[in-house]
């Protein structure tokens, strides 16, 4: 399905999961993308499954100078971006004690530096060509602890924080804002969190897969709305749910326990 209007689309993270996934309908569409990924391998074979001329960088979005070259072949290449999505991250998962402050680091550089860096020396190019559309891929933990991944939730209700001020900052300039928050999501990392009985809350709802997020992300694309939750009506009772800290730690044991039962199941599913 061709879109009636190509874009130039930036993607980081794109060499596997809800990147991937991103890359592979935009590309359905007719738009022009570039998929950056930490892993130079990986997301050119993305690339190349992906088809339609997409063209494949390696990137480590902690590096301001691999994000200048970046950007630069983007323009020397295409002109112009109208759209970063910035959705690359990781997760070291366990209990904090257990968590090495090197992992600790890490998750902080890679998932609320890295997308800083990459927006602020976009922002200039953006401002230069009198528009630009800036996506955050953030999470549904940024609206709620998350035993077994305090790094990951913390970086991610940091990323939140930094995206709204920018677009407030920017609220006069022609510049789109969009954050989107996917729930558990069938990718590696979910596979990471299965593995560690530190995360069982996370297994207390039902998972989606890639491709689902991906669809809301063309939908964000498109629309451009400020901000999305998933799900839709629940992913809005989480959101509430995460701001009353007194009840949920009333109500996190029983949530964990079902958690818990669903990680034995898939466990033992993944093993025959």
């Amino acid at each position: 399905m061709q879109s009636r209007v190509r874009k130039v689309v930036l993607i980081t993270g794109a060499g596997s999961g809800i990147g991937a996934a991103t890359a592979r309908r935009l590309a359905d569409e007719g738009h022009q993308i570039v998929l950056a990924d930490i892993d130079a391998e990986r997301v050119r074979n993305v690339a190349a499954d992906v088809g339609h001329e997409a063209l494949a960088v390696p990137l480590d979005i902690r590096s301001v100078e691999q994000w200048n070259t970046t950007l630069d072949l983007v323009w020397s290449r295409f002109g112009r971006l109208d759209v970063l999505i910035n959705n690359a991250g990781i997760i070291h998962t366990g209990y904090v004690r257990d968590v090495s402050i090197d992992e600790h680091r890490r998750t902080l550089e890679v998932n609320y530096l890295g997308p800083l860096i990459g927006m602020k020396q976009t922002l200039p190019r953006f401002q230069a060509q009198g528009s630009g559309h800036f996506v955050t891929v953030c999470s549904m933990t940024a609206f709620l602890p998350m035993p077994g991944m305090a790094s990951y939730a913390g970086t991610k209700h940091a990323l939140r924080a930094f995206h709204h001020t920018l677009a407030l900052e920017e609220r006069k300039g022609p510049l789109k804002f969009s954050i989107v928050h996917p729930p558990s999501t069938e990718t590696g990392m979910l596979e990471q969190e299965l593995s560690d009985d530190s995360t069982a809350l996370a297994f207390s709802e039902k998972s989606v897969s890639a491709d689902f997020v991906a669809s809301k992300i063309m939908r964000v694309v498109h629309d451009q709305p400020s901000e999305v939750v998933m799900p839709a009506g629940f992913g809005q009772f989480l959101r509430l749910f995460g701001a009353t800290t007194g009840i949920m730690r009333l109500m996190v044991d029983h949530a964990e326990a079902k958690g818990r039962r669903v990680q034995a199941a898939l466990r033992k599913n993944r093993h025959g």
